[in-house]
């Protein structure tokens, strides 16, 4: 059955939304309100449905919804208010776990620190769960359209590894979605620009200009900077460049402003663990509160005392305007100059197991690493001018900027933003950037996934890019044991840099072996600046920085009659498939059955 709609799915840290537009016809995408648990026993259908999952104790009963009278969990706006009560049972940041470096996202770990009642369940089922109910709720506004047989296009952050794509993808495989497209946040909301501009944008952008999309959301702050070229007479939108994942945003903007409201409610006894989580509640809603209304001179905060109705028995005080704003705009969007760097903290011996969150807090200097290592993303571009020695820009130039994320609507954070890059621009000499009007920053992201998925169909324009890295596997060198020195490692480059979705790579035929019959472990590593390495290229040496080592495949290549850890020579193959997978494939050089091949795939669409 050909699909009805194009589906485009936000699955955010903090909030997921769904936005969708009939496949054929000229309508534009419209969000869809999720219906979902806010209280006990109390549904409503809202546009954003938050990323956290709850498991109930069975003191509890059902956490019934519309569809499913029985669930013993709830995923949602009542998911994430019960964090405040009971954060043992709640799972958070879902989608940045996927990308942690060290841990199985497979395996059972959240939430951390549960109780024995609660099965802990992994990262990829946690996503799974969040998407499930997005596609439980379509399917029951759409009973003759359910989302399996729909096009679905899903938005990942930028800076999702190879690994985290594929978990991705995984986990949307296991809720039932089949026809699948990744898109690069970033992308999705300059799609949603594009569409609510209509034919007005294109006198906005024009051949040489530099979008920085800055997406600041509730966990997660995203860099990616897309060019505009013309191609043919028309004008072209290439992705040049992606910045870090960096577990960084509004989440840690109201832990800083509860820590400054704790100090003016202890005046009065201190505060216990449960009680400061629900400050973190209320210090996010005094925040938007406060962002939202520029009249608003402070918001109160009430904290209940456990055993203790709000009336009467509440610990109050207040935030000022003008205490937030400079907690807010100058602890986490300082002025810097150009050259700052986050600052790495000396980190404690022992540390609980938990995400790898950024250690400064201050997102311009994030901002500014960034901008300073893309400096050359545009050299080889056709339509702008190549600069070397010292005429050679210090940091990428934007000529405009796209907020996105529900942190960017606070004037005075972008506005800080704003000013901050013209003055890096201006002693780099160039102009400042200008801004595009941002429409929706909370849907932006599910409408452009859409908006995407209609291009695709060919109504409306595409941004190129291809893969958002290179691509590397790692070779152990065959050297005589050392004691304390590890065998050194060459980088086999098998996917370049905005490698092409059904391309392959001409690698050349170097005969390598490969371990079969007992587990083994492939190391592929990435790079967002080593632009210019073709397929084959081998590194033995690279600069600290310019390659980042991903989560490492661990598999068994069945021996088909060969001992166990024999070494089998092969060869290397490696395409970017239709779907934006990275299909690398070790061809033995004397096969033992027809067509002997071992394959690993990781996604790498770039959108």
């Amino acid at each position: 059955m050909s699909a009805r709609f194009v589906v485009g799915i936000d699955l955010g840290t903090t909030h997921s939304a769904l936005a969708s537009a009939p496949a054929e016809g000229e309508a534009r995408p419209t969000p869809m309100l999720v219906p979902q648990l806010v209280a006990a026993g109390s549904v409503e259908a809202r546009p954003l449905l938050p990323s956290f999952v709850y498991f109930a104790h069975e003191s509890e009963g059902a956490q019934a919804l519309p569809w499913d009278a029985k669930r013993t969990f709830a995923v949602g706006e009542h998911a994430r208010a019960r964090g405040a009560d009971a954060p043992a049972r709640v799972i958070a940041s879902a989608k940045s776990w996927l990308v942690h470096p060290t841990l199985d996202r497979r395996s059972g770990i959240l939430p951390m620190n549960a109780p024995e009642d609660v099965e802990k369940i992994s990262p990829v089922e946690a996503s799974w769960r969040l998407l499930e109910h997005l596609g439980e709720a379509w399917d029951a506004a759409h009973a003759d359209a359910r989302l399996a047989e729909q096009d679905v296009v899903l938005a990942v952050p930028a800076s999702f590894d190879a690994g985290a794509r594929e978990l991705t993808v995984e986990a949307a495989l296991a809720a039932g979605i089949e026809s699948l497209t990744l898109i690069e946040e970033p992308q999705a909301a300059l799609y949603a620009w594009i569409d609510a501009m209509g034919d007005a944008w294109r006198k906005e952008l024009r051949p040489g200009d530099v979008v920085l999309v800055v997406d600041i959301g509730g966990g997660t702050t995203d860099f990616s900077a897309i060019a505009a070229v013309e191609k043919d007479g028309a004008l072209d939108l290439v992705r040049v460049a992606v910045g870090d994942h960096i577990l960084l945003g509004g989440d840690n903007m109201d832990l800083a402003l509860a820590h400054l409201a704790r100090q003016k409610l202890e005046e009065n006894g201190p505060i216990d663990a449960w009680q400061f989580a629900a400050l973190v509640h209320a210090c996010r809603a005094a925040k938007e509160r406060i962002f939202a209304d520029p009249k608003s001179k402070s918001a109160p905060i009430a904290l209940a005392t456990r055993g203790a109705k709000l009336v009467g028995g509440a610990r109050r005080t207040e935030l000022l305007r003008d205490e937030v704003e400079r907690t807010i705009v100058e602890g986490f969007f300082p002025s810097v100059p150009s050259s700052a760097r986050p600052v790495a903290r000396a980190r404690a011996a022992l540390t609980q197991i938990g995400l790898p969150y950024a250690s400064d807090p201050a997102i311009t200097k994030h901002l500014a690493a960034f901008l300073g290592k893309q400096a050359g993303a545009l050299a080889t571009l056709a339509g702008f001018p190549a600069r070397s020695g010292a005429r050679a820009p210090l940091l990428l130039h934007p000529t405009a900027i796209l907020f996105n994320g529900g942190v960017m609507k606070a004037d005075a954070l972008r506005e800080r933003i704003v000013a901050t890059i013209a003055a890096w621009l201006e002693a780099d000499g160039a102009p400042a950037p200008r801004v595009l009007a941002a429409h929706d920053l909370d849907l932006g992201v599910a409408r452009g996934a859409a908006a995407y998925g209609l291009a695709r169909r060919g109504r409306g324009l595409r941004i190129r890019g291809g893969t958002a890295r290179a691509y590397y596997v790692g070779i152990e060198s065959a050297v005589p044991a050392v004691p304390g020195v590890e065998p050194p490692i060459t980088a086999l480059c098998v996917a370049p840099f905005g490698m092409e979705e059904g391309t392959d790579a001409a690698l050349p035929p170097n005969e390598l072996g490969a371990v079969v019959g007992e587990p083994v472990r492939f190391r592929f590593f990435g790079s967002t600046t080593r632009r210019d390495d073709r397929a084959g290229t081998e590194l033995e040496r690279w600069k600290e920085g310019e390659l980042e080592e991903l989560a490492p495949i661990e598999v068994t290549l069945p021996p088909e009659g060969r001992r166990e850890g024999d070494v089998v020579p092969v060869r290397l193959s490696a395409r970017v498939t239709e779907v934006g997978t990275l299909l690398v494939e070790a061809i033995p050089l004397a096969p033992r059955v027809a067509d002997e091949r071992w394959k690993i795939e990781l996604s790498v669409r770039g959108g």
